[in-house]
Parts: C-alpha cells; sequence; structure tokens
C-alpha cells in the first residue's frame, strides 16, 4: 500500500478513536501502532519499536517514554502518547522535554492521535525546541502535508536532511506569520522599514500613519497579482498542450469562450476552500458556453463545482457532493461562496 493511501487509513483509525473517547492505551493500540507501521517500522520488533522506553532524568529514574524508534541500533525518534481526548500542550510538552535531553534522538513526537507535533533541537544542542518545527493533523491534511510527514519513513530516514528541512520550515512558518500579521495590521517598526524607502523627510507619527494604509492595499495588491498570474498560466497549458499534440503549425479558429473576471474570482475562492483538503495544484477550471467547470485533477469524472455566470439576471453556484449530485443555489454576491465551503471542502475530501 503506497504511504498515501496509509496515512488516508490512519485518518478513518483517528476519526473512529475520537468518537470512542478512547484512553491513552487504546489510543497507542488503534492509532499510535499503525502509524508507527505506516511510517516503515515494525511494531513487533525490539530492534526497532521499544515500548515503555526507559530514560533516567536527573534524580528521577525508571522515567519512560511511550515508543523509542531505532534505525541500526541508534534511537532516533522518542514518541510521547496521551489519550485522544486530550489537548496537546505545555504539560505534555514539558515531560517530554525531559527525555529528550538524556538520550541521542535528535527528533521527538508528541501525539493523542489526533495530532502529531514535532520537536527537534534546532535552536540550541541536545535541547529540544519550545514550538514544534512540523504538525501533522491525522484526521485533516493536505498532500504537501502527507510529503512532509514522508520525510520521517524509515527507508528514506536521513537526519541531517529531515533538520534542514526543519530549520527552513521553522523560519518560513515564522517568516509567513509575521507577513500576515504586516498584512492584516502593519505595525509601527514595519511601517517605518518601508517609510525610510519611499518617504524623503522626517518618518513623524502622522507621517507613519499615513504611510500605514498605503503599505496594506500595496501589500494586497501584490498578493492579488501573483494569484492572478498564477490563475493566468493554470487557463493556459490545456490549449497549449492540445496545439502541441496535434503537431500542427495552423492557426487554431479563436473561441468564442471567454472566461470572465467573475469566474476567475470565484475558482480563486474555491481553490482557496479546496486548500484545506487537497493541493491547490489539482483544482482546475474548464470553461464551456452554458458553464464553467472546476475539477480535481482535470478530470470530468470529479467535479467539484460549476459558475452558471452566463445569465443577466444572476449568478448560480453548481454544487457536487461526494455522490456527484448537483445542487443549484443562488449567489447575490460572489462572497457568498463560502457559504457553501463546508460542501465543497467535503467534496474536495472525496477525491483526497
Amino acid at each position: 500500500m503506497e504511504f498515501k493511501e496509509q496515512i488516508k487509513e490512519l485518518a478513518k483509525r483517528s476519526k473512529i478513536a475520537s468518537e470512542k473517547a478512547l484512553t491513552e492505551e487504546a489510543t497507542k493500540t488503534s492509532v499510535i501502532l499503525p502509524f508507527i507501521q505506516s511510517l516503515g517500522f515494525d511494531p513487533f520488533n525490539l530492534d526497532e519499536v521499544i515500548p515503555e522506553y526507559v530514560s533516567d532524568v536527573g534524580t528521577k529514574k525508571g522515567e519512560k517514554v511511550d515508543f523509542a524508534l531505532k534505525i541500526k541500533g541508534e534511537t532516533k525518534i522518542l514518541i510521547e502518547v496521551k489519550p485522544i481526548t486530550s489537548s496537546l500542550g505545555n504539560t505534555q510538552y514539558n515531560q517530554l522535554y525531559r527525555y529528550f535531553g538524556v538520550t541521542e534522538a535528535n527528533l521527538a513526537i508528541l501525539t493523542n492521535g489526533r495530532e502529531a507535533w514535532f520537536f527537534s533541537d534546532i535552536d540550541a544542542p541536545n535541547k529540544m525546541d519550545k514550538k514544534p518545527f512540523f504538525k501533522f493533523n491525522l484526521q485533516k491534511h493536505d498532500e504537501n502535508e502527507i510529503e512532509e510527514l514522508s520525510r520521517f519513513q524509515k527507508d528514506v530516514f536521513s537526519i541531517e536532511s529531515i533538520l534542514e528541512a526543519a530549520s527552513a520550515l521553522k523560519y518560513s512558518q515564522a517568516a509567513a506569520q509575521y507577513l500576515k500579521a504586516q498584512l492584516d495590521e502593519p505595525d509601527d517598526e514595519f511601517a517605518k522599514l518601508i517609510g525610510r524607502k519611499i518617504h524623503d523627510g522626517m518618518l513623524t507619527k502622522n507621517v507613519v500613519e499615513q504611510i500605514r494604509p498605503a503599505i496594506q492595499s500595496a501589500i494586497e495588491i501584490i498578493v492579488r497579482d501573483r494569484i492572478q498570474d498564477r490563475l493566468d498560466i493554470a487557463f493556459r497549458p490545456k490549449s497549449e498542450a492540445q496545439k502541441m499534440e496535434s503537431g500542427s503549425d495552423q492557426e487554431e479558429p479563436k473561441s468564442d469562450i471567454v472566461t470572465t473576471d467573475e469566474e476567475k474570482e470565484a475558482f480563486m475562492m474555491v481553490k482557496a476552500i479546496a486548500a484545506k483538503a487537497i493541493s491547490t495544484e489539482r483544482v482546475t477550471i474548464r470553461d464551456a458556453k452554458s458553464y464553467c467547470s472546476v475539477f480535481v485533477d482535470d478530470n470530468n469524472r470529479k467535479p467539484l463545482c460549476r459558475f452558471y455566470f452566463n445569465a443577466k439576471s444572476k449568478n448560480v453556484l453548481g454544487l457536487f457532493n461526494p455522490d456527484k449530485d448537483e445542487r443549484k443555489v443562488d449567489l447575490v454576491s460572489l462572497e457568498d461562496i463560502y457559504q457553501y465551503a463546508d460542501e465543497i471542502s467535503e467534496t474536495a475530501k472525496s477525491y483526497a
């Protein structure tokens, strides 16, 4: 079974376990052992998976971490398990932190069967970082996150490449959070940084207040333009690929089908909604005379929704359930699409 399929089965197990409100031991058996197995480790081989791994901490002897994963005799990953009903936080972190410093492992996983938090010692050697460099939701994830998780498989395990990726991921996430905060409300420091580049005079308080909304608008324009550029690229390959396949240099007749700005904007919204369930690269658009379709994998057997925007009186959104039954709803404005985000996301998830 492919890794992606294994994780899909694991998600089902996690959801069932959540409904049954299992204890810590039951969580280990029903979710964590299959999770360990999906990473390529044999849960029944004590040379690979050691349960109740003894880790003496300071004056405390016999401290145990739930699992230690070994590769070629070396302890590589520690796993601390909590009940699926619990939330992960500081209390569980502190316990795992104590274990981490007295073992040779460079990676630690804190999990409750719903989430798995991955820690390392990026900030200081042999000292577990306060924040996880990667969080994986076992019940709700996309293809990019599955790809990231695949780094931890035993057959491809490389602590060097994992730590390199972890460091890059940590800083990119921090940078993204900072830039998102500036997009929402640029702070004084950020406003002054930009202000020094665009304003010749003194940066007084009044000047900063004048610059702030301009900076916010500029960021929004950049983001919108970047998205539009990607959308424009997404619309081109189909016709270009068909032309190359035909092997003909003859000029193709011009199509009378025009993808409108409204349809492009609606597609962008649907793509953002579907991103919660699948990779955005899989979401494609195909225009026709009477409606505009959004598919997954450009496959007409995987419809996500349709835009009936050609009528002058009103716009209509066609929604598909996982059984591919279509339901049409009227839109007062394009923003109404977000009212159906759960349905769109659920359909996208069925194609995961």
